[in-house]
């Protein structure tokens, strides 16, 4: 399922960063970051959202998964992103510097588990801009 959500959204351009971790010339791990919509009650921004990330599972518990979303975050904040939003587990997004988005008034355009929807500011204070804002992903995270 994962495989064929990156595969249309590389189709249609939708990817803002995309990363692999390569070992012995063989891909085992992956992380794809893709642009999001903030529509606040000031206007509409934008950010970027992490996922999916996935290492093999004979690969995992090793560091590589850390090591794909420390790059990416560290490559998305090179490439002038301010904010990173994850729907994801929430006792391992925490370690990078991901909070509740919830405490920035921010929420996702979906019902989803609060605990679980996070974001981190590449720049200081970049989430005060974002209060009262809902986040809208690309349509194929959503699709049947």
């Amino acid at each position: 399922m994962e495989a064929e959500i990156v595969n249309k959204l590389r189709s249609r351009g939708a990817v803002t960063l995309s990363l692999v971790a390569e070992l012995e010339g063989r891909v085992v791990g992956h992380i794809l970051f893709t642009p999001v919509r903030i529509i606040t009650p000031a206007g509409e921004s934008s950010a970027v959202g992490l996922g999916p990330m996935a290492v093999l599972p004979a690969y995992q518990k090793q560091g590589l998964g850390s090591q794909l979303v420390e790059q990416g975050l560290s490559e998305c904040k090179r490439m002038g992103q301010v904010m990173v939003i994850v729907l994801g587990h929430l006792h391992y997004y925490p370690r990078f510097g991901f909070k509740n988005a919830a405490i920035f008034g921010i929420r996702c355009q979906e019902a989803v588990p609060e605990e679980a929807f996070m974001l981190v500011e590449l720049a200081e204070g970049a989430a005060q801009g974002f209060v009262g804002g809902v986040v809208y992903y690309q349509p194929e995270f959503w699709e049947e």
